[in-house]
Order: C-alpha cells, then structure tokens, then sequence
C-alpha cells in the first residue's frame, strides 16, 4: 500500500496574517489567490497532463484548527486512499483523529505524531492526485 505520495501544504499560525502574507508578497513574490492561502501548481512526472497543488497558508495565532496539537504549524500530505492509510495507521497504535472531512477539495483526516505535531491527511479528487 501507498502511504504519502506528497506535501499537500504548509500551515502556519501569525499574529497578523494578513500584514505577514503581504509582507510575503512584496518580498519573496508570494500572493495570495481569493481563497485562504496560496496555490502552488505542479503536474505529475509521469503523466504531465494530470496537475496538482500544494497549499502555503497562514492561519491566525489562535486558530482551533490545528488542535489538540499546540505547535505553530501542522503539516498536509497527499495520499491515494484515505481510508486504507487511516485504517492502516489505527493498526499500528497511531493516534488517528475519528472526523473525516469531505468537501469539493477532496478528502481529509489527521493524526498526531509521537511529538504532538497535528498532521492532515487529503485525498485529492481524482482529477489532482499526485
């Protein structure tokens, strides 16, 4: 079984996202589009016609999202089958979050390392997979 076939983002917590982001942008050229975060296209080595990408997204300092975890940022990786590595990483003792998201993005669970860091999970629709 496949587990991680990529990073799907990067999230990060900011006192101030919105003056951060623009500070990203006027010195390393990184603008944000109309959704949350920023959008890093890349196409698939072995078939250049399917694309993908990966997020780059601030978050504001007292964001519940990445909780139980109390790090600054939290980390996204790309798998084929959600529920197979979800199902997998039970089997071996993981602390595998029971919330699953679904949404037009594609599929989401999480799960924390020994470390406390709140890692997620996204199952890209079929048309994205890396």
């Amino acid at each position: 079984m496949k587990r991680v076939t990529g990073l799907g983002g990067v999230f990060f917590k900011a006192n101030d996202p919105e003056a951060l982001y623009r500070w990203y942008e006027e010195h390393l050229g990184i603008k944000r589009d109309e959704s949350s975060g920023v959008m890093f296209p890349w196409r698939k080595d072995e078939d250049p016609t399917q694309r993908g990408f990966t997020v780059w997204s601030i978050f504001k300092r007292d964001t519940k999202y990445f909780e139980p975890s109390q790090q600054p940022f939290m980390l996204n990786y790309c798998v084929d089958n959600l529920n197979e590595v979800l199902a997998a990483l039970r089997a071996e003792g993981v602390a595998v979050d029971d919330k699953v998201e679904e949404c037009e993005y594609g599929r989401f669970g999480w799960l924390t390392d020994p470390e406390g860091n709140r890692i997620e999970l996204w199952e890209p629709p079929a048309s994205t997979q890396p």
